[in-house]
């Protein structure tokens, strides 16, 4: 199946991470020849009241939420001229979805209310999600929204990187090791490994879980006539994401494709793991689903 709809959750315009992620989104519908629909969710000025605590007076809570209100628009008006100029500057369409376009559109909408629950929500209707990069120094908000698309919409995320990418699904890694959630990845990708020039499975054992291996993963994309070769990466300080992100270097990879929160994302957070690793390194776009 194409990639027909990406859905881009745009949070900020003065961020360079969010830059990337829509010039990622950008070269991915060129790529689909899809419709990418960029969302800003507008914060709502009524949810301030209940966060203004006891001892205001009516007159300042309405004051903040007049403030709130303003600083919204503001934003909002900042976050869709960042989108004009860049779908300007690299010859996208801005045109509404429809079926068959044989190029790449894209349109801005912003709604108001709780960005993660609509994030997800408009996620379940997308074929792909891409997101800013979720370094511990970029906008805290697009790591919720990632997190939103990941365990509340059953579709795939793609977390574009810090700088934007200049080709993409060329060359793919898969970090195979047995899991639903690695399964859930490698279902989602099909349709970029069946295009790809160069296709690699990474396993290691220390990644490895009770589930079917790599050779078996390779037996079976051979079905869909995906030729992958086998790679076992090792462990950089024993840190298997560590490893992946290397092995991912070593073949000069453009993309990598992984299941995500194996673990539970509490234990990751606490003691680390490898997709908390990943999302915090990566330098390729990444894949995910669980």
């Amino acid at each position: 199946m194409a990639i027909r709809k990406i859905l881009l959750p745009l949070t900020g315009a003065d961020s360079g991470a969010g830059e990337a992620a829509l010039a990622t989104a950008l070269l991915v519908a060129q790529l689909w020849r899809a419709h990418v629909l960029a969302l800003h969710v507008r914060v709502d000025s009524r949810d301030v009241a209940p966060l203004a605590g006891e001892g205001l007076s009516g007159a300042m809570i309405e004051e903040m939420m007049t403030a709130t209100e303003r600083e919204a628009t503001e934003r909002a008006r900042k976050i869709h001229a960042m989108f004009d100029r860049f779908v300007s500057a690299h010859g996208v369409a801005v045109a509404e979805a429809r079926a068959g376009a044989d190029t790449a559109t894209a349109h801005f909408a912003a709604i108001t209310g709780r960005e993660e629950d609509l994030v997800a929500q408009q996620a379940r209707l997308a074929d792909l999600t891409v997101v800013p990069s979720p370094r511990q120094d970029g906008d805290a908000s697009s790591s919720d929204a990632l997190h939103a698309v990941l365990f509340d919409s059953g579709r795939p995320v793609l977390i574009a990187p810090q700088t934007a990418p200049t080709a993409i699904g060329q060359r793919i890694c898969l970090a195979w090791n047995g899991t639903a959630e690695s399964a859930a990845a490698v279902q989602a990708a099909l349709p970029w490994l069946q295009r790809a020039a160069a296709v690699r499975i990474l396993s290691a054992q220390e990644y490895q879980r009770r589930g079917p291996g790599a050779s078996d993963l390779a037996e079976y994309l051979a079905l869909h006539n995906i030729k992958a070769d086998l790679s076992t990466f090792q462990p950089v300080e024993r840190d298997v994401g560590a490893g992946i992100l290397a092995a991912c270097r070593a073949f000069a990879a453009d993309f990598l494709v992984m299941g995500a929160y194996s673990h539970s994302r509490l234990r990751q957070l606490i003691l680390g793991g490898v997709t908390r690793h990943v999302l915090e390194h990566a330098e390729l776009p990444v894949m995910m689903n669980r």
